[in-house]
């Protein structure tokens, strides 16, 4: 029986279905913002590639010269961040349940929701010169599934430096840390993702399917609770100071902003 096809509908992504493989390609010019409708047609389609029993390999790439530049600041304001919290979430538990193999490309700015998204794929490609980072701090918040992961992917102290500075740092560190899988030179990342591809079109897709259900079963136990607990914090304790709202307004007003403590 023939497959649907995917949404046509996007305006905040391009995808190419072509099995055993669906390009998802984040498309919102110039820096890949994701602001809420982007989450919700990544969830949309995720959802819709989940229903492809002729898919098994899923590429998240960014349109232009970025992957990514994260979450878009203005839905961090009081009245939209229950709903932002929620609508992206939801697109990291989607990628998390997939029973695809999830590849990232990643070149230019990875930062902030950009970087989660891209670190919870099960392959990393980033080129040397690409930028990750989670910035959130310097705006009085914190990033929920960075707090979650990133130990596991990098070690308790370099995530929480990471976290805790907000520093930047390159593709070819993202790599040596374990934050990405391989780095590249730039004009070298197609040929290393269609290499992973080209190994992975040689499986079974039902092995590979139950070997990362096997594989994530542990962490995916720890994922849900660790996240529920960084989402409340972030509710009801972080989103009720006043060093976020400063930080928020500081950043969408292009000035430095004054913490009080509170």
């Amino acid at each position: 029986m023939p497959t649907a096809e995917i949404s046509s509908s996007s305006t905040r992504l391009a995808v190419d279905l072509a099995p055993p493989l669906v390009r998802i390609m984040l498309r919102h010019a110039p820096l890949n913002v994701i602001d809420i409708p982007m989450m919700e047609e990544l969830s949309r389609s995720l959802a819709e590639i989940e229903a492809h029993a002729d898919i098994s390999i899923i590429i998240l790439g960014g349109d232009g010269k970025a992957f990514s530049a994260g979450v878009d600041v203005a839905a961090h304001t009081p009245d939209k961040v229950d709903e932002m919290l929620a609508k992206f979430h939801a697109v990291i538990r989607a990628l998390v349940a997939t029973k695809n193999v999830t590849i990232a490309a990643v070149r230019g700015p990875c930062l902030g929701g950009g970087a989660e998204l891209a670190m919870m794929c099960d392959i990393v490609h980033t080129t040397e010169s690409a930028q990750w980072g989670f910035p959130e701090i310097k705006l009085g918040c914190y990033p929920p599934v960075a707090c979650t992961v990133l130990a596991a992917l990098v070690g308790q102290k370099r995530a929480a430096e990471l976290i805790l500075t907000g520093r930047a740092i390159s593709g070819k560190e993202a790599a040596e840390i374990g934050l990405a899988t391989r780095a590249v030179p730039d004009a070298q990342l197609a040929a290393a993702v269609d290499e992973s591809v080209q190994h992975l079109c040689q499986l079974s897709p039902i092995a590979l399917a139950l070997a990362k259900k096997a594989s994530y079963a542990w962490d995916s136990m720890h994922f849900d609770k660790g996240l529920a607990r960084a989402e409340r914090i972030y509710f009801d304790d972080l989103m009720k100071t006043a060093d976020a709202h400063e930080g928020i307004h500081a950043f969408m007003e292009k000035r430095k902003p004054k913490w009080t403590g509170n």
